[in-house]
């Protein structure tokens, strides 16, 4: 199977204004991901899922490493073509209505205008927006504008699906017709890389997932095979997260501990200068004694 992205020990590293490394955002990162598969890229908070999503669609660069996507560098102007994207907010023109946001971006891809035409008939039928695509942009839900995010990832019908939190302000209807657009599109052979903090969603649709922490890889693998351990618990993707970042959450205390020293460790010290300073006053003591005599 090929491999639709792939990561080769990339790192990202932030610098101050003097060039001086102020934030590893990633470290060390390296994954694929398969033709014709959902794949999750998960992690809590500043764990470096954004960046990498950047690196990936070459919005930003690497500092070190190697990344392919569709056998071409991020930012290629040909694989740019075969790439549908939903960032984690919407940006949408708030005075254009649906089908005018979808024309234009329609326009941007050179779609001609009997299919621009076609494919926004089709969207908007099957993401739910019929009815409300004649209303300007700025009046829609946080749901609906979701569904507008999406449909304009689809515009361009890609090979390449890279969502960012798809499902973020969806009521769970909503929610459960994009999870199912998405197998639908899986069967249809397409790609789709999605993070997102809902762990549900991701153990309902996902093949293999990664999960990030401080920047670096701490698990990865297929879904039934990580969760094999929890199977017939509830929330088992869940606690399979929890266990793996509490894990390293652990080990980065320890190692701070280690760094800064317990006050037990410190005791021995405190009394080897004491020792040590008895020493030198014995010393001076006989020094000023061999003078007087």
């Amino acid at each position: 199977m090929n491999e639709i992205i792939k990561l080769e020990g990339v790192s990202k590293v932030f610098k101050d204004f003097w060039g001086k490394p102020k934030v590893v955002a990633v470290k060390d990162l390296s994954f694929s991901v398969k033709e014709g598969e959902i794949f999750g890229l998960l992690g809590p908070n500043g764990s470096g899922k954004s960046t990498t999503l950047k690196l990936i669609l070459g919005l930003l660069y690497p500092t070190r490493g190697r990344i392919s996507i569709l056998g071409r560098l991020p930012g290629d102007n040909l694989a740019k073509r075969f790439i549908g994207y939903l960032p984690e907010e919407d940006y949408l023109y708030s005075y254009l209505n649906a089908r005018e946001i979808l024309n234009f971006y329609g326009k941007i891809f050179n779609l001609p205008p009997r299919v621009r035409k076609e494919r926004i008939d089709m969207l908007i039928r099957l993401l739910g927006i019929k009815g409300y695509e004649v209303r300007p942009a700025g009046e829609y839900s946080k749901g609906m504008a979701r569904r507008i995010g999406l449909a304009q990832a689809l515009i361009n019908d890609p090979k390449l699906l890279i969502l960012d939190e798809p499902t973020n302000g969806m009521d769970p209807i909503g929610s459960k017709e994009v999870k199912d657009l998405l197998l639908d599109l899986k069967k249809k052979g397409k790609t789709i890389l999605i993070s997102s903090h809902l762990l549900a969603d991701i153990e309902s649709i996902c093949d293999r997932i990664v999960i990030l922490y401080q920047g670096k890889l701490i698990a990865s693998g297929e879904v039934d095979s990580l969760l094999l351990p929890y199977k017939g618990e509830s929330h088992s993707l869940e606690r399979f997260f929890l266990d793996v970042v509490n894990r390293e959450r652990g080990k980065e205390k320890k190692k701070e501990k280690r760094e800064i020293g317990s006050p037990e460790e410190k005791k021995p010290q405190g009394g080897a200068e004491k020792k040590d300073a008895d020493v030198d006053k014995e010393l001076l003591q006989k020094l000023l004694h061999r003078d007087e005599s």
